[in-house]
């Protein structure tokens, strides 16, 4: 039994002193008063602040991969280990719009990962390419297509871990969205142009997640809300945002948490392969993709997802949006959790749970991670 000693830990949604997190293996065996520590306990006193390790949702590439391009084992594997630097102990690949051999190959992919113990690796988000064209952002408007049977076969290909998959709930029926929650798929709106009653009817089947709120989609309107509208109108939807000071505003960003629970939001980066590599620019599906002032932009400036790491975005969150600390980190870490359905098992300091930590200096900075008590 390991037992960890910090400064401050984050439990219970607090940040508290003067504790002990025991770890049992690959799981947390107790959260006990630092002077309770079992004798036979391997004692590590940490300076700085012990928080659930961050799960970031939307990963399109680390380390100088992108997904896309290496939907491999190895691929993942690259990408998990260039993102654990900045914290991140849990992710999903993302894969941007593509062809359904693609979609198909990145799924197994992911089950073969997970299968073979890349470290934390938890599924995988499928963005696309069930679009709406209109609100493609960067994806190559010639790889969306609708939704059918053989679209839903693919996106349910998925053995092991959870699948998020992001789709125009405009651009397909309500009986495609009960058809995969009742399959154990999570669904999020992103790349919409829905309207305010579009979005709400999705929600009504079954539909949990918003895909990087006010970008690329249907905006906040006098007499129709659109989907940012219905984003924020609904405590059934977890809201990503990514917090980098060039997607949103952060002004707009202070009067979205505003409109509901912190739990209602969580922090992903939309990361691209320069995230833990000094390349300075790259290749998606054909165009070029330069980064600059830690942006990425396609040659005619739009956003290309995003140079942002969980460690960066939970530092802004704090300093941009004026939350406290305990906030920012629950959104990096609880609040997808509970999106991805391992609300019981991730995301937190509690006995039982996966012993996925981060210790953070006092700015902010990763010190070390753990996943599976490692």
């Amino acid at each position: 039994m390991q037992a960890l000693i910090p400064t401050r830990a984050l439990v219970d949604g607090a940040l508290q002193t003067g504790v002990a997190v025991l770890i049992d293996g690959a799981r947390i065996f107790g959260v006990v008063p630092a002077q309770a520590v079992p004798a036979e306990a391997k004692t590590q006193r940490l300076a700085g602040t012990l928080a659930p390790g961050f799960l970031d949702t939307q990963v399109n590439g680390g380390g100088g991969v992108l997904f896309n391009d290496e939907p491999t084992v190895a691929g993942i594997a690259a990408i998990g280990a260039a993102h654990r630097r900045f914290g991140t102990t849990g992710f999903l690949p993302t894969l941007i719009s593509d062809d359904l051999e693609v979609i198909r190959r990145a799924v197994a992919a992911v089950d073969a990962a997970i299968e073979a113990g890349v470290p934390g690796v938890l599924g995988i988000h499928i963005e696309g390419p069930f679009l709406n064209v209109d609100r493609k952002g960067i994806h190559s408007a010639d790889k969306i297509r609708p939704l059918d049977a053989e679209g839903i076969a693919a996106l349910t290909g998925l053995r092991r871990g959870r699948t998020l998959v992001t789709l125009a709930p405009e651009r397909v029926t309500l009986a495609d969205i009960e058809q995969l929650v009742a399959a154990g798929v999570v669904v999020a709106a992103g790349h919409t142009n829905a309207r305010y009653e579009q979005a709400k009817a999705a929600v009504a089947a079954g539909m949990r997640g918003v895909t990087h709120l006010f970008n690329a989609m249907s905006p906040l309107g006098s007499r129709e809300p659109g989907m940012v509208g219905a984003s924020l109108d609904s405590d059934a939807l977890v809201c990503g945002i990514i917090v980098d000071g060039h997607h949103v505003n952060p002004a707009t960003l202070r009067l979205a948490l505003r409109c509901k629970r912190p739990s209602g939001f969580m922090l992903v980066t939309d990361a691209m392969p320069s995230v833990g590599s000094d390349a300075s620019e790259f290749v998606l599906q054909g165009k070029r993709i330069t980064v600059k002032g830690g942006v990425c932009r396609g040659a005619d400036g739009t956003l290309a997802g995003s140079h942002l790491d969980m460690a960066q975005a939970v530092r802004n969150t704090v300093e941009l949006l004026g939350t406290d600390l305990a906030t920012a980190l629950a959104m990096a870490s609880e609040s997808p959790a509970a999106l991805i359905g391992l609300a019981g098992t991730h995301g937190r300091i509690a006995p039982g749970y996966a012993a996925d930590l981060v210790l953070l200096d006092d700015a902010g900075q990763v010190a070390a991670t753990w996943i599976g008590g490692a």
